[in-house]
Parts: C-alpha cells; sequence; structure tokens
C-alpha cells in the first residue's frame, strides 16, 4: 500500500469518524442503547472497501539469451468491495470474541519490466507488461475485539485476529497463477458509535498473508517459454490487504 493510498483511507475514516463523534457529542445528554454491551451474543452485517496488495520477492532471473531479465511490482491499487455478517460473543467487560465470514471482491495489476530492455523498442511487449489479477474472497476473520471503557456514546476498541481466505475465482493462466487459500493475521481499530437504534462501527484493518502463494506448478505453460520466466523470475508473493469496514450492529 503506497503512502497516497494509506493517506486517503486514513482522511476518510477521520472524517467519518469526525461526523459520528459530533452527532455522539450532540446526543450526550441522552445515553443511547445503555444496554447494548451486556448482551452475551449479538448479531449485526457490515459493508465497506478492500485494497488488495501482493509483496512480490523477486529474483533478477536471466534467460539464457541474456536479453530479459524481468521485474514485477505492484503500482497502483483499485478499491474492491467488501460484505460480511457478524457473530459477537462477550468474553468480559472490555473482551469480545468476533467473527465476521464474508466476501471481498477486488483486483491487482501486476506490472513486469524488462531492465534488460529498451523502452524506445518498437515491440514494446518485449519491453513491459501487466496482468489483471481479479479476486472474489470468501474470507472468515475471527477476531479480539479490545474496547476501552465506553465515553458517553463513544467507545474506541483495537481488533486482533486471523483470517482464512479463498479465492473462488478461476486459476489465472497467464504470466504469474496465485493459489487459491492463505491465512492472514489481521490488526484494526475503530470506535463504537452508539445511535438511537443500532451500532455503527467504522474499522480499518490492515492483513498481512503468511504464506507464499506464488504457485510455481505450471504445466500449462510448458508450450510457451515466453511466459515460463515470469515465474522463473520470482521467489515468493504473498498478500496484504487494508480493509475499511462499517458494522451495523
Amino acid at each position: 500500500m503506497d503512502l497516497t493510498k494509506l493517506r486517503h483511507i486514513v482522511v476518510m475514516m477521520l472524517l467519518i469518524v469526525g461526523c459520528a463523534a459530533a452527532y455522539a457529542q450532540d446526543n450526550d445528554m441522552i445515553l443511547n442503547r445503555p444496554y447494548a454491551d451486556t448482551k452475551r451474543v449479538h448479531f449485526g452485517f457490515s459493508v465497506g472497501m478492500n485494497f488488495q496488495n501482493i509483496a512480490i520477492t523477486n529474483n533478477g532471473y536471466v534467460t539464457d539469451a541474456g536479453d530479459e531479465e524481468w521485474y514485477a511490482d505492484v503500482p497502483s491499487h483499485s478499491p474492491g468491495f467488501s460484505v460480511n455478517v457478524l457473530a459477537d460473543y462477550r468474553i468480559a467487560e472490555h473482551f469480545n470474541l468476533r467473527i465476521s465470514p464474508g466476501l471481498y471482491f477486488g483486483n491487482k495489476t501486476v506490472r513486469y519490466l524488462n531492465h534488460r530492455g529498451n523502452p524506445e523498442w518498437l515491440d514494446q511487449y518485449k519491453y513491459k507488461q501487466s496482468q489483471n489479477i481479479k479476486s472474489t474472497y470468501i474470507v472468515v476473520p475471527i477476531d479480539l475485539k479490545m474496547s476501552a471503557k465506553r465515553y458517553h456514546n463513544m467507545r474506541p476498541y483495537f481488533t486482533a485476529g486471523a483470517m482464512y481466505t479463498g479465492d473462488l475465482a478461476k486459476d489465472h493462466s497467464e504470466q504469474l497463477r496465485l493459489k487459491n487459500s492463505d491465512v492472514m493475521l489481521t490488526v484494526g481499530m475503530g470506535c463504537d458509535f452508539y445511535m438511537s437504534f443500532f451500532k455503527l462501527c467504522p474499522e480499518v484493518k490492515f492483513c498481512f498473508g503468511l504464506k507464499n502463494v506464488l504457485d510455481k506448478n505450471r504445466p500449462d505453460l510448458a508450450e510457451d517459454p515466453s511466459l515460463q520466466i515470469f515465474t522463473k523470475s520470482v521467489n515468493k508473493v504473498k498478500n496484504n490487504m487494508v480493509v475499511v469496514t462499517f458494522y451495523f450492529e
């Protein structure tokens, strides 16, 4: 995630939190939903955006002819759509266990650059290429929510947990192919805003993949050595993601 995108996400979250905080402060004399946090189990749903990224470890592989040395990178990110359902179990006054299975729709555009190429070549395909990897993840996040003490109609919190992801999209048959499943560690922060009839909980979560999801087994490229070089040029690919979520509980 580049700094510009991260700044945009932070600014957007601050605006939303600021508006909700202003609403909460205007109603400080009225304690909305005073028993909402005493329920042992409650349910909800969420909608939001995800910004998918992959961390690529290149190895500088050079072809036998010595005229190709490809490096892969993800130069930009596009927002995707997220939708989840939520089940929340109250462990203690400040701790909740949450599971929120759902679907994440998004894509990643990988750019390839031949460092031994020439940008003035007429055949630009030998100098630079790109690949659009679309994903439809089924996700199962399990988080421990650690909440501060409620202050009027606001209650900030932090989360930590793990998330299973399974890509429902078909196998990608272009330059790089990624494995369909992964496990990610997650950390996040948010704030509960107690409205008259529900809780609104804006949250930002950072997800870090644990597995190398690069698929090196590419029999589909046995007859296409021009595409095999991209898999040979990469040692490792790990998923990363930033998720902006709005829970309604």
